[in-house]
């Protein structure tokens, strides 16, 4: 609604440059002295309410042939010049006619400074119209390209996150592969958290981010259907910072980096692996989340680069180039850390 934009927006300008520039005609006569002579003041005011007439209508003009697509060039704005200044004068003429401030109108000598003045008045008048309009032209097209660029990366992160549903669900329809012959039981409970994992990342594919707390919680389900499936080699720590449960981050990001710790720590090890989740505010404001797992970087591990890739991508798309995902191995250790701007 108009009434929530601010005031300077909400200000009507171009009346207000009008009354402003026309209305120092009257204020310049004063000061030069022609209160004292009450004929001169009415010519004064006469030729500010004649430009200000003879200006709107010339703007009234311009706006039709904006809004009809034509374009305004210098050579009509010129010869429009030409054209003002020359009613203006004949209006100003039919004032000292009428008002008579030096009695009657006598020769043509007074014309030729009469056309300059008003020439000058006009060109004035046009070169800041014109540029308070380009300034607008500019204004709008930086924001219809902003508007199309935000637009575009909406598109590119929907893109992205339609990505990983379908490499989630691949992954846990194979666990439940795995077991449906050899324990149906498990299999069925296995069934039961997927459809809960499932319903989550269906609901928040509809956001661009989600609270870390409700992220956590579908990468718990994720993770009690690979217990079910690799027992005693799975086991599982997470600890969250004090107060980071409502950090922003994209839906299912979190849950690609730890589908990569299950599957290249915990399946590729014939002994299993421990899988560590820890979210900790840094000293400069930061949120880092780390998923680590023992294990090595595998160099051909297209699968996990393509993975990280996207994570990367929804990270900058969803909270800025300031948010990014770095992957390092140490002492036996690989880990997955999301560093998320001091806003999220």
């Amino acid at each position: 609604m108009n009434n929530d934009r601010p005031l300077i927006a909400r200000l009507n300008w171009y009346w207000i440059f009008q009354l402003a520039g026309w209305g120092f005609l009257p204020l310049f006569a004063f000061a030069m002295g022609a209160s004292r002579a009450p004929g001169m003041m009415a010519i004064s005011w006469w030729g500010a309410i004649s430009g200000l007439v003879i200006s709107d209508l010339w703007h009234r003009m311009l706006q039709r042939r904006v809004r009809s697509g034509v374009r305004i060039t210098w050579k009509l704005v010129c010869c429009a010049i030409l054209a003002l200044g020359v009613l203006h004068t004949a209006v100003q003429l039919v004032g000292y006619i009428v008002i008579r401030p030096f009695g009657d109108v006598h020769g043509v000598a007074w014309l030729p400074g009469a056309l300059l003045s008003w020439w000058a008045v006009y060109l004035v008048w046009n070169i800041f119209y014109m540029a308070v309009l380009s300034l607008r032209r500019a204004n709008r097209l930086e924001a219809e390209s902003l508007r199309l660029e935000i637009s575009a990366k909406d598109a590119e992160l929907r893109a992205l996150q339609a990505q990983v549903n379908p490499h989630f669900f691949f992954n846990s329809m194979n666990s439940v592969r795995a077991l449906i012959y050899e324990e149906p039981d498990a299999a069925a409970l296995m069934i039961d958290q997927l459809a809960s994992v499932m319903r989550y990342a269906l609901q928040s594919g509809q956001h661009d981010t989600v609270p870390l707390a409700a992220e956590i919680e579908a990468v718990q389900a994720y993770l009690a259907i690979e217990k079910i499936r690799f027992e005693e080699r799975m086991q599982v720590s997470v600890e969250i910072g004090l107060g980071l449960e409502q950090v922003r981050i994209p839906p299912m990001a979190l849950q690609t980096l730890v589908e990569n710790a299950v599957k290249y720590g915990v399946e590729a090890s014939p002994t299993g692996s421990e899988i560590r989740i820890r979210a900790q505010r840094m000293d400069d404001g930061t949120v880092h989340i780390e998923i680590a797992n023992l294990g090595a970087i595998l160099p051909f591990a297209n699968s996990t680069k393509v993975g990280l890739v996207n994570t990367r991508k929804r990270l900058a798309l969803a909270l800025g180039s300031n948010a990014n995902l770095d992957l390092t191995e140490n002492s036996g250790w690989v880990r997955a850390t999301m560093t998320l701007p001091e806003a999220a």
